[in-house]
């Protein structure tokens, strides 16, 4: 007998997973899945309620599409990636199984794991088969010139045009494998260190049908992406980050939808091109924490800025992660946040440089938080963004370079709606005097809205000095 064991991860779907399509190709006596939960390693990460709930329900979800392949998928729960390494060798002894199957994932720990995982199943005659999912190209079959990574997107983005088209094999549902006698596990409802209470699971419904509705809908318009992205009233992006980040659709089956939607005639300066940008800076960050991994262990990429005096300051902390700082376009992108579990991107960068710049608040800090309470939180992705805001990144945005927030909101905000929606306190301002702080304080004064927690001009200065002690 030689079965086939296909190991889940953060690949929560059945069409175009290459782990699954190659397992049951390789016609075994049977495919079994398992699915290892990490509860106190999730923790450990950050991992946010808002995003394990949406697991566990995109797992249940894929529990019932393996059933209809006679594939029954199996719940491990393990308190580390030592202990789920141990659970896969076991299970794969199990049930027979000749080759365990699994999507790589490019974090530290997680290599780490996988490493570990190979190497005790090849000592017990048990074959591993690794494939590539998160990315559309490896980040290692991308270097510059003399073998090394690439820290600069620009020229990792021409090499990525030459490549990208050739990696887009999107693959079909596996069918129906040989019936076996191995019962699927229930798929849990509740996760312990996890608070389900409050998470609004009806703003991210689960599925990849869902999935594949929010693509296609969003194909229809994606030719205004361009200029609505950074509108935040506005629905101009595609609301996809959560299924991406857990892998319920992937990045090849976006990239190969947009193209049919522009009849493969990609133009970078136009709605399908930028989005497709998108989704080559998701591949280039995930290519930098491989190339060094030093970003995925809470280090800056730029290591003279260790040397940043960053201030410690609970109580603007606070009023930051509250939306309470006086600054509405900044309050109203973290009351999004902490209300819905995910943050227009626009605004991702505009609270991130705010509290870096103008607050001088260890970007760390702001990285843990959104981590802690994103739907689509991705390591990769978000230490990228922060990394960037704060200046201490691959290809970050110039330290001197300081987002004016009245400027920002004036520009992506003008008519307040959005500001509006999640600080209602502030519907009887007009929007003319939203944008402008001098014309702000006075119109919010008697309102319930606290003043401003830092003077831009201030904030502005102190950041620059502190850049610049750094020589």
């Amino acid at each position: 007998m030689a079965r086939a064991l296909v190991w889940f991860r953060r690949d929560l779907r059945v069409a175009d997973n290459p782990a699954l399509h190659h397992a049951c190709a390789s016609k075994p006596d049977g495919v079994i899945a398992v699915f290892v939960m990490t509860p106190q390693q999730w923790l450990q990460h950050d991992d946010a309620p808002v995003k394990v709930d949406f697991w566990m329900r995109n797992l249940a979800s894929l529990s019932g599409k393996l059933a209809k392949l006679n594939i029954p998928l199996l719940i491990e729960t393990k308190k580390t990636f030592e202990d789920s390494a141990k659970a896969i060798v076991r299970l794969a002894k199990k049930h027979e199984c000749s080759t365990v199957y699994w999507n790589r994932e490019y974090e530290v720990n997680e290599s780490a794991r996988d490493r570990s995982t190979e190497k005790i199943l090849s000592k017990a005659g048990v074959t591993v088969q690794q494939f590539h999912d998160r990315v559309i190209v490896p980040p290692e079959e991308i270097e510059t010139k003399d073998g090394r990574f690439y820290s600069v997107y620009t020229p990792y983005r021409k090499v990525w045009d030459t490549k990208f088209v050739d990696r887009l094999d999107v693959l079909a549902k596996p069918r129906k494998q040989k019936p076996i006698d191995v019962a699927a596990d229930p798929v849990p409802e509740k996760v312990a260190g996890f608070n389900f209470n409050g998470v609004r699971s009806d703003l991210w419904q689960e599925g990849e049908n869902q999935a594949s509705r929010r693509l296609q809908a969003f194909a229809q318009h994606i030719n205004a992406y361009g200029t609505d992205r950074d509108v935040p009233s506005v629905n101009g992006t595609s609301l996809l980050s959560p299924y991406l980040a857990a892998g319920v659709i992937s990045p090849s089956q976006c990239v190969t939808a947009v193209l049919a939607a522009c009849q493969n005639k990609l133009v970078k300066e136009s709605g399908p091109g930028v989005w497709v940008s998108e989704i080559t800076w998701r591949d280039f960050y995930a290519h930098v924490m491989v190339g060094f991994p030093r970003v995925s262990m809470n280090q800056p990429f730029k290591s003279k800025t260790l040397g940043v005096p960053w201030r410690s300051d609970a109580d603007d902390l606070a009023a930051w992660k509250s939306g309470m700082t006086g600054y509405p376009i900044v309050d109203a992108g973290m009351r999004q946040l902490n209300q819905t579990g995910w943050m227009h991107n626009r605004l991702r960068m505009v609270t991130a440089m705010f509290l870096t710049k103008n607050l001088l608040i260890d970007w760390r800090l702001g990285e843990r938080y959104f981590m802690q309470n994103l739907v689509d939180g991705d390591l990769a992705a978000n230490n990228g963004g922060w990394q960037w805001s704060a200046s201490t990144g691959t290809d970050a945005v110039p330290y001197f370079r300081i987002f004016n927030p009245f400027s920002q909101s004036k520009r992506f905000d003008p008519d307040g709606k959005f500001i509006k929606r999640f600080c209602p306190e502030l519907e009887s301002v007009p929007a003319r005097q939203l944008h402008n702080v001098d014309k702000f304080v006075a119109a919010a004064s008697g309102l319930d809205y606290p003043r401003y927690i830092v003077d831009y001009k201030e904030g502005r200065e102190r950041a620059l000095a502190a850049f610049k002690s750094l020589g």
